[in-house]
């Protein structure tokens, strides 16, 4: 079907650069893996696609994601660190630029699709030691009292604005296809296995 589709559009597919995954809560299929076929060629198989950069996962909790950009926040504050030191380092207003231009967009980056994932406290702690590294603090400090002292709004404000900007986006604008999907949606709760 999709590719009779593909031919009344004249589109041409690249099976090489196809995957296919499954999206699900059943632990007894965690391991299979899709086979399909697109013109006799079979499409791989990938367990954590990327889509917009954001990896996704079989029950999409995002974990995978929230890992890897954990590891970016990290590499990121390594840098950081080295702009620092108690004898030469950059002022505290350069460590700020630099961390509102290195650090927060990679972390907030999609914030609206997983901000709800039970895997978001790892960057939390990554973003933690970047506000320490731009204050000076040290691991003693309570961490209610980092965003205070690094004059920026904690992850979790930041992720629930950003998440509300988009949803005033989507409000003002009727003509978006989004306005004919919603009241057709079954609204019902996904069965968590």
């Amino acid at each position: 079907m999709l590719g009779k589709y593909l031919k009344k559009w004249r589109l041409i597919p690249s099976p090489s650069k196809t995957e296919t995954t499954s999206f699900h809560h059943n632990n007894r299929m965690a391991n299979r893996e899709l086979k399909v076929y697109f013109n006799n060629i079979l499409v791989q198989y990938n367990a954590y696609p990327k889509y917009l950069g954001v990896t996704l996962d079989r029950t999409l909790s995002f974990k995978k994601h929230l890992h890897n950009t954990a590891a970016k926040i990290t590499t990121r504050n390594n840098i950081l660190q080295k702009l620092c030191s108690t004898t030469w380092g950059s002022s505290a207003s350069t460590l700020r630029i630099s961390t509102l231009g290195l650090v927060f967009p990679t972390a907030e980056y999609c914030a609206q699709i997983w901000l709800n994932s039970p895997h978001v406290h790892k960057l939390d702690s990554q973003l933690n030691n970047t506000m320490r590294t731009v204050t000076g603090c040290l691991r003693t400090t309570p961490t209610h009292w980092l965003p205070i002292l690094s004059r920026n709004l904690p992850p979790a404000i930041c992720r629930q604005e950003a998440l509300l900007l988009e949803f005033k986006k989507l409000q003002a604008n009727p003509n978006l296809p989004v306005h004919d999907d919603i009241p057709h949606l079954n609204l019902e709760r996904l069965r968590s296995r």
